[in-house]
């Protein structure tokens, strides 16, 4: 099963501009908002992430009810949190 798991914008990442560090269930990770780009995203704002892609921007309000059911989800949440950690995206642009 995919799904997505909200977080929270913490900052872009200066050498390369399709990263940014993200907050999610109080543990920060760098994710890829490349496909994103048309967006104005900025630190603050909330996207929907899948293995490590920002997939879509977010308000508030839908970050909050997206966790809330991921969470009576069980299994699937704890799948994709586990899919999120051990994504290998990094700030370092030559691929380590």
């Amino acid at each position: 099963m995919c799904l997505g798991i909200p977080g929270q914008l913490v900052e872009l990442v200066d050498t390369n501009d399709q990263l940014a560090r993200v907050d999610v269930s109080g543990v920060t990770r760098i994710i890829n908002i490349g496909l994103l780009e048309d967006e104005q995203l900025a630190p603050g704002d909330w996207v929907l992430i899948h293995v490590g892609f920002a997939m879509s921007k977010i308000d508030e309000d839908e970050a909050a009810l997206a966790l809330a059911s991921l969470q009576l989800m069980g299994q699937a949440y704890d799948d994709e949190l586990s899919a999120l950690w051990a994504s290998k995206i990094t700030s370092d642009t030559k691929g380590g």
